[in-house]
Formats: C-alpha cells, sequence, structure tokens
C-alpha cells in the first residue's frame, strides 16, 4: 500500500474510532473521560473483527450467496449494535473495576510516588524510634498488659521518649496528650507533662528572608531596634525582642521557614498510626484514635498559622470592652477586692501579623513558677476566676492554660500568653454551662443532668434516672466538704461514656480547658481546690446574672418578639373558622416542590424505563430464538432469528446503559449540591 493510501486509511479508522467514541457515549448517557473512551473505542475496533465474524456466520448463507434485501439490512443493523456494543462493556466493565479517580494521572501519580517514598522513609525512621525504646509490640497490638503502677511508669517513660525523639509533631502530640486526663492514666499525664518543645534557634540567615517578605521591608528599616537573638526558640518558631519606632516593645514570633511540610508529611503519620491503633488493638478503638488524630490535625495545622493566632487574640480582647485598656492589651479579674489578682495577656500590632510573622506587645516579668509562696493562691484564684469568665460569660476563652503560657508580671498581676488554642460557645451552650455550675454549687443531682444533656447531644434512648444516680454519685464523691477532687474530670468523662453521651469538640474544649488549668492551679497552690472555688465563682458572679432587673430584660425582649406574632393571631384564626363554617376550607400541599427532589425522581423512572425495556426486549429475543418457521435466509436462520439477534443487541445496550448510571459514583458538584 503506498503512502496516500495509507494516510486515506489512517484518517478513515481514525474518524471511525472517532465516530465509535461518540456513538457509545450517547448510548451510555454517561460522561466518561475523554482517553478511557478513545481507548475502549480503539479496543473494540481491533476485536471487532473476530467478534464479529461468528455472528455474521450465523445469518449469512455458507455457499456465499447475498441474503435477500431485508436480510441484509437486518444483518448490518446486526454489526453495527455489536460493534458499538462492545466499547459500551468495556467501558462498563472499566466503570466497575476501576472508577474515575481511582487511577492517578502520570504527574499525579510521579508526585504520589515522591511523597510515598518521602513518608516511608520518615514512617521507617519513626518505627525505629518506637522499636528503640521498646514500643513495638504496642504498634502490633500485643504489648502486655500493665496492671502495676511500675510498669505504667515504664511505659510512660518509653512513650515519651520515643514522642521526644520524633520531632515537633509527636512532641505536640505527647503535649496534647498530657492534658487529657480523661483518656490517660495519671502516669501517663504526669510523664508526658515533662515533654518541652526547646530546640536550637533557627540562624538568623533563615529568619531574616521570612521577616523581610512578611514585613515588606528589611528589618533595621521596620523596626527601631530589633534583637537577632532569639528569646526563646521552640519547634514551630522563635521569638525575638523589638521596638517600634513609637517607642513600644514588642516581640516578634518568627514561623521556621519550611516546617509545614515537616508537619504535614508528620501528621500524615500519625493520622496512619491512629487508623492502624484503632483497627489492631481494643484500647484505639475504645480511645476512637481516629477523632483524635484528626482533631489534633486541626489543631496544629492552625497553630502553624500565625494570623489564626492573632485572630484569637484580637477576639479575646473585644470580648471585654469594659475592662480592657486600649491598644495595651486587656486585663481579667477582680483586684478592686483584694482577693484575686488581675490576669493581662498581650494586644497583637494587627498590621504587622500575618501568616508566618505575629508581632504583639511585650509583657515585662518572670515565669509563674517563680512566684513567692505566699502569692500562689491568689494567683491561682484570679487565673481561675479569668478562665470561668472566658468560659461561662464571654465565650471565647483561652483553651490551653499550662503553666509555660503564663507569666508573673513585674506589677503582680498574671500574663497570658500564645492564644494559638482558643475556644468559642455560643450563648445556648454557656447558658447550660451556667446551669451546670450552678446546680453543682447547690448540689441538685436533677439540675445537674438536665444541664449535661442540654450541653451534650441527647441520644434517643437513655435511662435518665439511671444517669441521675450516677451524677448523684459523682457528687457526693467529688462535692463534699474536705474531698479530693483529682480524677473529677476523669470520673465525669466516665459517666459521659457509659451513658453514650457524645461531647461536642467545643465542650471538649471546656474540659480539656479546665483539666489543664486544674494542673496549672496546682502548681501555682498546691491543695488548691478547684471544685470548691468554682462553686465560690457561680455564687459570686453567676447569680449575679440573675436579678430581677436581668428577668425583666429578658422577658421584654421575648415578650417583643411575639408581639407582632400575637396581634396577628386572631385574624388568622377568625379566617380558619370562617373558611371551615362555610365549607371552604383547604389545604394546599405542593408535593416535589424542590428541583433536586425532582431531577431525583425522575432519574429513577427513567432507569426503571429503561430496566423494563431492555427486559421486554430480551424476553422477546428469547421467545423468537426459540420459535420455528418464517422466512429462511440460510439452511437453519430464519427471519426471525435474525430479528431475535437484533432484539438480543438492543437488550443488552439498554442493560449496559443502566448498569453504566448504577455504576458511576456522584460527582462532587452533585454531593454538594445535594448538601444544599
Amino acid at each position: 500500500m503506498d503512502f496516500p493510501s495509507s494516510v486515506v486509511v489512517g484518517i478513515a479508522t481514525l474518524l471511525t474510532i472517532m465516530l465509535l467514541a461518540v456513538v457509545t457515549q450517547r448510548l451510555l448517557g454517561v460522561r466518561f473521560g475523554a482517553l478511557r473512551t478513545f481507548l475502549a473505542a480503539l479496543l473494540a475496533l481491533g476485536l471487532g473483527q473476530s467478534v464479529l465474524r461468528p455472528i455474521v456466520a450465523t445469518v449469512v448463507p455458507a455457499d456465499g450467496r447475498q441474503p435477500p434485501d431485508a436480510a441484509a439490512l437486518g444483518v448490518l443493523l446486526l454489526v453495527l449494535m455489536a460493534m458499538v456494543l462492545i466499547p459500551m462493556a468495556l467501558l462498563v466493565l472499566a466503570e466497575a473495576l476501576v472508577p474515575p479517580g481511582s487511577v492517578p494521572g502520570p504527574l499525579e501519580l510521579a508526585r504520589s510516588v515522591r511523597g510515598r517514598l518521602s513518608r516511608a522513609r520518615r514512617y521507617s525512621q519513626i518505627t525505629r524510634i518506637a522499636v528503640r525504646h521498646g514500643l513495638g509490640p504496642y504498634l502490633r497490638g500485643r504489648g502486655e498488659r500493665l496492671d502495676d503502677r511500675s510498669g505504667k511508669l515504664r511505659l510512660a517513660a518509653s512513650l515519651r521518649a520515643a514522642l521526644d525523639d520524633g520531632g515537633v509533631t509527636f512532641i505536640k502530640l505527647g503535649q496534647v496528650l498530657s492534658t487529657r486526663r480523661d483518656l490517660l492514666p495519671a502516669e501517663f499525664v504526669e510523664e508526658l507533662g515533662r515533654l518541652q518543645d526547646q530546640v536550637a534557634p533557627a540562624p538568623w540567615e533563615q529568619i531574616e528572608p521570612v521577616l523581610r517578605e512578611e514585613l515588606g521591608g528589611p528589618v533595621d528599616e521596620v523596626f527601631a531596634a530589633f534583637d537577632r537573638t532569639p528569646l526563646a526558640a521552640a519547634s514551630i518558631g522563635q521569638v525575638h525582642a523589638a521596638r517600634l519606632h513609637s517607642g513600644r516593645e514588642v516581640v516578634v514570633k518568627v514561623r521556621r521557614p519550611g516546617i509545614e511540610a515537616v508537619v504535614g508529611r508528620d501528621l500524615e503519620i500519625v493520622r496512619r498510626l491512629a487508623a492502624t491503633l484503632e483497627s489492631r488493638t481494643r484500647w484505639g478503638r475504645s480511645l476512637g484514635l481516629c477523632d483524635l488524630a484528626e482533631g489534633f490535625a486541626t489543631a496544629i495545622m492552625e497553630e502553624l498559622d500565625f494570623g489564626v493566632e492573632a485572630a484569637n487574640m484580637a477576639a479575646v480582647s473585644a470580648s471585654l470592652p469594659a475592662r480592657g485598656s486600649g491598644d495595651r492589651g486587656g486585663s481579667w479579674g477582680s483586684g478592686s477586692s483584694g482577693s484575686t489578682v488581675p490576669v493581662r495577656y498581650p494586644a497583637p500590632i494587627s498590621a504587622m501579623c500575618s501568616e508566618r510573622v505575629l508581632v504583639m506587645e511585650r509583657l515585662s516579668g518572670r515565669p509563674v513558677t517563680a512566684a513567692d509562696p505566699g502569692q500562689g493562691t491568689r494567683l491561682a484564684r484570679g487565673l481561675l476566676d479569668c478562665l470561668l469568665r472566658q468560659i461561662l460569660i464571654e465565650g471565647v476563652f483561652h483553651a490551653d492554660p499550662h503553666p509555660g503560657n503564663l507569666m508573673l508580671l513585674d506589677d503582680g498581676t498574671l500574663g497570658l500568653l500564645d492564644f494559638g488554642s482558643v475556644g468559642r460557645l455560643d450563648g445556648s451552650v454557656r447558658a447550660a454551662l451556667q446551669r451546670f455550675l450552678l446546680a453543682m454549687n447547690r448540689q441538685d443531682p436533677l439540675g445537674v443532668t438536665d444541664a449535661l444533656l442540654e450541653v451534650v447531644p441527647r441520644p434517643e434512648e437513655i435511662d435518665e434516672p439511671a444517669l441521675e444516680r450516677a451524677v448523684g454519685q459523682f457528687m457526693a464523691r467529688h462535692l463534699g466538704p474536705g474531698l479530693d477532687s483529682a480524677q473529677l474530670f476523669t470520673d465525669l468523662f466516665k459517666i459521659v461514656s457509659a451513658y453514650g453521651l457524645s461531647i461536642p469538640p467545643e465542650v471538649a474544649a471546656v474540659f480539656r480547658a479546665l483539666a489543664t488549668l486544674e494542673g496549672t492551679l496546682v502548681r501555682l497552690s498546691p491543695g488548691f481546690n478547684l471544685i470548691s472555688e468554682a462553686r465560690a465563682f457561680a455564687g459570686r458572679y453567676l447569680s449575679e446574672q440573675i436579678t430581677p432587673e436581668t428577668v425583666r430584660d429578658s422577658l421584654t425582649q421575648e415578650l417583643t418578639a411575639l408581639v407582632p406574632m400575637l396581634r396577628r393571631l386572631p385574624r388568622r384564626v377568625e379566617r380558619i373558622a370562617s373558611a371551615a363554617e362555610h365549607g371552604r376550607f383547604t389545604m394546599n400541599v405542593r408535593l416535589l416542590a424542590d428541583e433536586r427532589d425532582r431531577r431525583y425522581l425522575t432519574g429513577l423512572l427513567h432507569q426503571v424505563l429503561l430496566t423494563v425495556l431492555g427486559a421486554t426486549a430480551g424476553l422477546m429475543a428469547v421467545i423468537l430464538l426459540t420459535t420455528d418457521g418464517g422466512p429462511v435466509l440460510t439452511g437453519s436462520t430464519t427471519l426471525l432469528h435474525l430479528i431475535g439477534y437484533n432484539l438480543l443487541m438492543i437488550a443488552a445496550i439498554l442493560g449496559l446503559r443502566v448498569l453504566a448510571l448504577i455504576f458511576r459514583r456522584p460527582r462532587d458538584s452533585d454531593v454538594r449540591e445535594g448538601a444544599r
């Protein structure tokens, strides 16, 4: 074959493949990828000769004579349908076995392989660290059961050492776990509390470009003075002292370059480890490690974004406009009474804050652990007063009040630092928590139970009398005079778990903050009783919220909202009564008013109709193929048989169209539209 003929044949073949692909897609009624459809048509063209030969042989006379015109038309139709049926079957089979998106493209595959290799190296490193510290059997779910305190202490020490060697993400994970008294034994909480996120500072050559890019100019131009030696350094960022041109002393928090990639890779490993432990171990399933890992990942990604921390600081500052001190930060507490000390926090310089840089007011003082013993009780009471006000009254609270985030300022007040983790509560949750605390103060088990069921999502079935008895026993153990409240939150979470109550994330943040605060208060003032002081707070502040004036204001607001409805109510009742009296009372109900419902029902009827038509065509084909008689085309093939073969092809095409619609997974856009 010469070159021009080869070109013509090639163009004709390409056009045939494209036409076959278009017809196949139209008949299936489902949009497939262009590459997938083209390959199916190309493969069908290659298989066509071997597949069609036996079909044609059954209806074309063996002696080579031409069949009648009607038979020739039937044979042509049969061949065309068989040719289209092949790519349809291939696409439906591929849709069932290899759905779109399950196989990545070349570029995505290359990036995925590179990422997998990087994760594999890090995963191998983490595994070696765990094995080196004796945690290998526990990763496989075969660790020994530890019933004695010495064994728990050994395992806790091994876990702390392994997390310390694992780097930034795992140190943060250990610090978060050290606040979960509701999940971990006291030995683990105490040991993990020793983790310190202190590392060598990054060299100035790496930090200076970040500052120049985020602040829009050289450091020496933006600041009147800048100390290149950091005050402190952690794995995520480091803090430098500086002075603005206005003379104001500030601190500059800078994120380490490249830390987001390291944390992102480690978080993927944490998720995989959590999934493995949850599937292989009973304790992993009981703790819900996958949910904990997701919550931790969300928290640490927010901590990487200093813009979030600046917004948190601004939110806390805005929650107390009357007590704030303008641009110089905010203060909490009731210093006038002398029983507590105010708590201050630094104000961010919003115009100079970004995702990687945070500039805020500098508070001058020393670590809170260096306070004089005589100040401990007043400092602890002031800190508790501050946090309870944030939680119960303002609704914006510091979610991580551990000693490292506190300072004893030069003026004798407390400074609250690091607002990377802040919780927010809406008015209904705050009201329920207030009723919970007031009922605790009254030692009212029924009131505590009712308030608890308002805080958590109420399950469909719950034994309220048994829950009330459990709450009463809990209060008897922890609220009596002289009783220890060390296991307060652990026992409370046991009750919540035993009765199938699930705590919302924002409420869980409250309990975690209070559990962390309890340890901080004990360090400030050994023997400090969180429960008795919280009850005193309830009597001192929350009772003030329920006064004749506040009740009158609430009733006035409710009545103001109800008056328009009450004014329209008599007229509406009169119209309804009049219509009923004269026999004109009707009800209008719009079925399937939503376009999405109509579209879903139409699609369902479409599939049912195709199924019925396909089944009918298949049944008719079987009847015709088993019927003797009719015009004979060749020795054993009649016109009825040829029609039966064509109906069989039509039934197959309709069946493949229904299967394609069934196997096709909803697209993301369809899912989003259905969720609206």
